[in-house]
């Protein structure tokens, strides 16, 4: 029977013990099928065609505080509490400061929460729990505070072309706050969004995104009949099935902590554990695919997240979406992993740190990852590890790749080598994150003869070749663009596996997207 206690309400209670779930899970899951019909309802009839902003700012608040309420109980104020401190702050210091203060009160309110939840539930507890929804709000009022002081305080010269698309320049309204911080289609899992591209949502003006042209760009907004989300949906629900259906009955079987068990310390053979070590991290992954997935077929389906039309005039449904599920299983490069896996995190991370900071911004961001994510132990040493894996797989790019781009056999031989390495090193650094605590993770790194961390700091002494001389024209042009994108995944590379995003591939997108919004 599952007997774990909840914060939230006990009426599901029954259906725990019979899907042999915790409370708190179920009643997660219960809640955000419920915002899906929500959902549904929402864009079927409070189309922003039919009915006022304020209806849909309204609608969308009080259902998100009922869901919050109904999973988190009266723990649900510290998310009011949070949002209306932070609003006062921005409304009595003005905004050539507000930024700073709204940032150190929200992140340390959130930190004093997760400090309080670990040492009052049982620590350990990896389940449904308030301060989850609070790191998302965290975001959101960080990210808020940021964009309407540089739209409303800095000149526009002095920001970057994706800062000036997010910019705000008005003050919102203490209903326009609480709605985009609390609606009920992110406010138990995200995923974050900026401000500006949730009051176009509300406003109805997201579907004027026109094709890009025969430049590659967007074209100036057009009038065009709003885009169906039904297939996006459909297409992510699937997936969701699929990833629960995995969850609940292969995750059980291959337990993480198996890695750390003394019998199969002892009797297991080398491979047997790299395999099992493997397949345990995979396994553990399908459990985030749901609950994300879920979080962006809920906003698709109140007609949120529409990022435009491709090239042949396809609606994209993708512009919060925070993860690409075939890319992260296939990655060959910590990098690809990273670019693909919490998307909106890691650009919350890049907007308003790595962008931002005058001094060490690597090292600036991933102290905000790691404060952000929490106070586990556990999740430190993932950090501590990842940014050694990362700098040194980069490391071995700048050094080593070239050599293998041509003919397409020996590029295939790199593909698949690398993959495996990847994937190992990547289950390897993110094994501490699920154990959470000091001891087993130092007694997993140990059985291992911390192998991948020595192997690492050799890498890290190798000296990076900052150019090739003697490629050809071709070759040059390929070591030209990996090192671009190397050099800007710098910030976001060196966190964490649950704060990063394709920092290449889409700052254009982002200005791009952000330019149909001017008005």
């Amino acid at each position: 029977m599952a007997t774990t206690s909840t914060t939230g309400s006990t009426l599901l209670q029954p259906l725990s013990n019979a899907v042999q779930l915790p409370i708190d899970q179920v009643n997660f899951v219960v809640c955000q099928l419920f915002a899906l019909l929500a959902a549904i309802w929402f864009r079927t009839y409070l189309r922003s065609s039919k009915t006022s902003s304020f209806i849909r700012h309204v609608v969308a608040t009080l259902l998100g505080l009922y869901l919050a309420l109904f999973c988190f109980g009266w723990y649900a104020l510290h998310f009011l509490v949070q949002s209306g401190i932070s609003y006062c702050i921005m409304i009595i210091i003005g905004v050539e400061n507000m930024h700073k203060y709204c940032f150190v009160f929200a992140l340390g309110y959130l930190t004093v929460c997760q400090i309080t939840r670990v040492y009052i539930f049982d620590y350990g507890q990896y389940s449904a729990d308030f301060s989850g929804p609070m790191m998302i709000i965290t975001q959101k009022i960080t990210s808020l505070a940021y964009e309407i002081h540089d739209g409303m305080f800095r000149k526009d010269e002095e920001l970057t072309s994706s800062q000036r698309g997010l910019a705000v320049r008005r003050m919102p309204s203490l209903l326009e706050y609480l709605s985009y911080n609390c609606n009920f289609m992110g406010i138990l899992a995200g995923p974050l969004c900026s401000y500006r591209d949730y009051i176009t949502f509300i406003e109805g003006r997201a579907h004027h995104r026109a094709p890009p042209g025969a430049s590659g760009k967007e074209d100036m907004p057009c009038e065009r009949a709003e885009p169906s989300p039904n297939v996006a949906v459909i297409q992510k629900l699937l997936v969701c099935g699929l990833s629960l259906f995995f969850h609940l009955t292969i995750s059980k079987t291959l337990p993480v902590e198996y890695n750390i068990d003394e019998h199969f310390q002892a009797t297991a053979s080398w491979p047997t554990k790299v395999v099992y070590l493997y397949v345990s991290l995979l396994a553990a992954r399908p459990k985030y695919y749901f609950a994300w997935t879920l979080a962006d077929a809920i906003n698709n389906a109140a007609g949120f997240g529409f990022r435009g039309y491709d090239e042949n005039g396809t609606a994209r449904w993708d512009l919060i979406s925070n993860l690409r599920i075939q890319q992260i299983e296939m990655s060959t490069s910590f990098k690809m992993f990273l670019d693909n896996w919490n998307i909106q995190t890691a650009l919350w991370l890049k907007r308003v740190c790595y962008e931002r900071a005058s001094l060490s911004p690597t090292i600036q961001t991933f102290i905000l990852s790691a404060i952000w994510h929490g106070v586990y132990p556990g999740y430190y040493l993932t950090f501590l590890t990842g940014m050694v894996m990362t700098m040194a797989a980069r490391a071995m790019r700048s050094n080593f790749r070239h050599y293998f781009i041509k003919p397409p056999q020996l590029k295939l031989l790199y593909d698949v080598l690398t993959w495996i390495v990847t994937q190992i090193a990547i289950s390897y650094t993110v094994v501490p994150f699920v154990l959470l605590s000091v001891n087993p993770s130092f007694m997993f790194y140990s059985s291992w003869y911390y192998c991948l961390h020595i192997a690492g700091i050799l890498v890290l002494l190798l000296p990076v070749k900052k150019t090739q001389r003697g490629k050809t024209p071709h070759e040059n042009v390929q070591l030209s663009r990996s090192k671009q994108c190397d050099e800007r995944e710098n910030s976001l590379g060196q966190n964490s596996f649950s704060t990063t995003n394709n920092v290449c591939n889409q700052n254009q997108e982002i200005a791009s997207r952000h330019s149909s919004l001017k008005q």
